[in-house]
């Protein structure tokens, strides 16, 4: 278990030459020692950028970072004791598996027996002791991302920064990899800065994920706080599927997710505690556990509703339904913009 590291980002801003407006925009963000961080939002939106700021790749034009409350700004990358790991799995194709991973080790003077006794460690942490010996063009895209881990954390960095890490993998291999990913910071304990635009990746990978847009944080929590309790219209679309009803305050929206949409006849009478609206259905659409059946309100809104897969459906595409759900489940968020969230805890 390698030693735990916090990294502390206070006003951050940073504005690229001909834009408009800032890449990040005044960004405060704590990260705890041995987090597991993932940086969320669309194209555009920053989270490569701060990345890139922590790393060093970029510099600010305003703020400050920290590691362990010593400021970092002005380092020069290779002197802050970071691992990155990028989409790109830029392994040297003339070495071994081995000899890519050992790299980081004889640039820092490592002896030759440590250097061994490290290596032989990794590759068991990404399960491929069987392929020290072997080339880049002879592993697999999956194979070749562990190794580019194991090549940065071999030197026990005192965090590992990774960028879209399994953008270029297929789904099944990325659902491996994801599975993988969170095995090795559970055994490392380091602090993990992870960006990603996928939502599913960042909720099955995270113990907190800052939610970008526009340059700024605008939501940080954990998983369930963001996908049961986001603040604005933006976080909850953005982060899972939503409904969206009008609310009954001005200027507000309710949310409901779809696995909590119950279909029935429009005859039907709502229970305590119940809410209703009609809608008609647009599509019904097998998704493995789910049969997934679109939506279209009687304001307009376009929504849907999960029905775990095996339980009866008794309607059909274009019939008129009423759309139930509890009280309990429904979210109250702000009809426009939002409040950006700091990140402090």
């Amino acid at each position: 278990m390698m030693k735990k590291h916090s990294i502390k980002i206070s006003n951050a801003t940073r504005y690229y030459p001909g834009a408009a407006k800032p890449a990040i925009d005044d960004i405060s963000l704590d990260i705890a020692p041995g987090e597991f961080m993932t940086f969320l939002g669309p194209s555009g939106s920053g989270k490569t950028t701060l990345l890139s700021i922590i790393a060093g790749f970029v510099t600010l034009n305003a703020g400050s970072v920290e590691i362990d409350g010593q400021d970092i700004t002005n380092l020069k990358p290779h002197k802050r004791d970071l691992g990155v790991v990028f989409q790109q799995y830029a392994l040297f194709p003339h070495m071994t598996v081995s000899q890519n991973i050992a790299y980081p080790l004889r640039q820092r003077g490592v002896s030759k027996a440590e250097i061994a006794t490290k290596v032989t460690h990794v590759l068991d942490l990404v399960q491929l002791g069987d392929f020290a010996h072997r080339l880049p063009r002879q592993l697999s895209g999956g194979q070749q991302q562990r190794v580019a881990l194991a090549r940065a954390v071999v030197y026990e960095p005192r965090a590992l920064l990774l960028d879209e890490p399994l953008g270029a993998l297929d789904k099944r291999l990325r659902d491996r990899l994801q599975l993988e990913i969170a095995r090795m910071h559970r055994e490392l304990g380091m602090t993990f800065v992870f960006v990603t635009h996928d939502q599913e990746e960042a909720l099955t990978l995270s113990d907190r994920i800052a939610v970008f847009n526009n340059g700024k944080i605008v939501q940080v929590g954990t998983p369930t706080e963001l996908y049961q309790r986001p603040n604005s219209l933006f976080v909850a679309r953005f982060l899972g599927e939503s409904n969206v009803m009008e609310g009954s305050r001005p200027a507000t929206n309710i949310i409901v997710r779809p696995e909590h949409i119950n279909l029935k006849a429009l005859t039907s009478k709502c229970s305590e505690g119940e809410l209703s609206k009609t809608a008609t259905i647009t599509d019904i659409a097998f998704a493995g556990a789910h049969l997934k059946v679109g939506l279209s309100f009687s304001d307009g809104e376009i929504g849907s509703s999960l029905i775990t897969a095996g339980n009866p459906l008794h309607f059909q595409r274009g019939e008129a339904v009423l759309a139930v759900w509890s009280q309990a489940n429904q979210h109250t968020v702000a009809s426009e913009g939002c409040v950006p969230d700091s990140g402090k805890r």
